[in-house]
């Protein structure tokens, strides 16, 4: 059946940023689609409580605490992994931060920890991540989270803008090289999506609910995205029935990128 080859039964993965917002959503997508999962963020609060919801679908749900932002951590992801499920068939490389800020004020420790945590990290997880399948003579699929903001650069998000630019580049370069291994290296850049993040910053203007009207209105579907729709295409990418996509970028935003406006 042709549905069959969607499902991650038997397969087994890495989440990172996965207890909230976009990365919950990518996790609750693979448990659905019979993976065991590893969620892994740095509030352990969160990460159980989300593991604890995420486990009504199945399971197993791992959540493991950590801050990929310090290289010592990824080893232990990754041997934590290894342990739980003996191998890993995928890698969504979700985790990510920003710092807001006028380019001409921004600050260097700004720079360095969006820099840190949303390009090196990534980076160096893919590393490890690759190494096990590699040794293990295995087929994967890791897959990085960009952003639309990679392509149009923003406003007073200088080094997000990027991260998500070297993120996109690296991508094609670690595509390239695995490829000879069976590892295909996507990434997908979503626009606005409803988290808590989006939120958030709607909630330093004065009026929040106009800014919320004004980024829907940069859609032509006059809303913005949810994580569950980011999520299947994830879900796709790290499955069988994804043989032939490799090195790309597909962007999610709902048409945003296309909409003229006046």
């Amino acid at each position: 059946m042709i549905l069959d080859k969607f499902s991650l039964k038997g397969k087994s993965g890495i989440v990172t940023g996965g207890g909230s917002g976009l990365g919950k959503g990518m996790a609750a997508a693979v448990v659905q689609a019979g993976a065991g999962t590893l969620i892994v963020g740095r509030r352990k609060d969160v990460l159980e409580k989300t593991a604890k919801e995420l486990r009504q679908f199945g399971g197993p749900v791992v959540p493991v605490p950590a801050d990929l932002s310090k290289m010592e951590e990824i080893p232990k992801v990754v041997a934590r992994a290894m342990k739980e499920f003996g191998k890993i068939d995928f890698l969504f490389n979700n985790a990510g931060t920003i710092r807001r800020a006028p380019c001409e004020e921004y600050s260097e420790a700004d720079w360095d920890i969006v820099i840190q945590t949303n390009l090196k990290a990534p980076f160096f997880l893919a590393q490890a991540v690759a190494k096990t399948m590699i040794a293990a003579k295995r087929p994967g699929s890791i897959i990085n989270t960009s952003s639309l903001i990679a392509f149009i650069g923003g406003k007073n998000v200088p080094a997000y803008a990027a991260s998500k630019g070297g993120l996109n580049q690296f991508t094609k370069s670690l595509a390239n090289e695995w490829a000879k291994y069976g590892i295909r290296v996507n990434a997908i850049a979503p626009g606005y999506i409803e988290t808590q993040i989006a939120f958030d910053y709607w909630n330093t203007f004065p009026d929040p609910a106009a800014e919320r009207r004004r980024a829907y209105d940069l859609h032509p579907t006059k809303r913005i995205g949810r994580p569950e729709e980011v999520a299947m295409t994830a879900v796709f990418l790290a499955s069988d029935e994804a043989p032939f996509i490799n090195a790309a970028c597909i962007v999610i935003d709902g048409g945003r990128s296309v909409l003229y406006h006046d």
